[in-house]
């Protein structure tokens, strides 16, 4: 594997990471500071986890179809 290959793809999955740690602080400020309550707090980081959940499945299939198995 040559080190543009090795880069790119561990770029992206560090990359995407910290991008999901960041929106993980953005949905907690947004909610701190709209005074959501714990229900209003608890369906905004539903709506993230599906969207990361999502990704993690994109991942999971990409394994599964590049031959990869289980």
């Amino acid at each position: 594997m040559s080190f543009d290959t090795w880069l790119s793809e561990w770029g992206v999955t560090l990359g995407v990471g910290i991008l999901m740690t960041f929106m993980i602080f953005i949905v907690w400020d947004l909610a701190r500071r709209n005074n959501a309550g714990r229900y209003g707090t608890f369906v905004l980081f539903i709506a993230l986890a599906m969207g990361l959940l999502g990704f993690a499945i994109k991942g999971a299939i990409q394994y599964l179809m590049a031959g990869g198995g289980l």
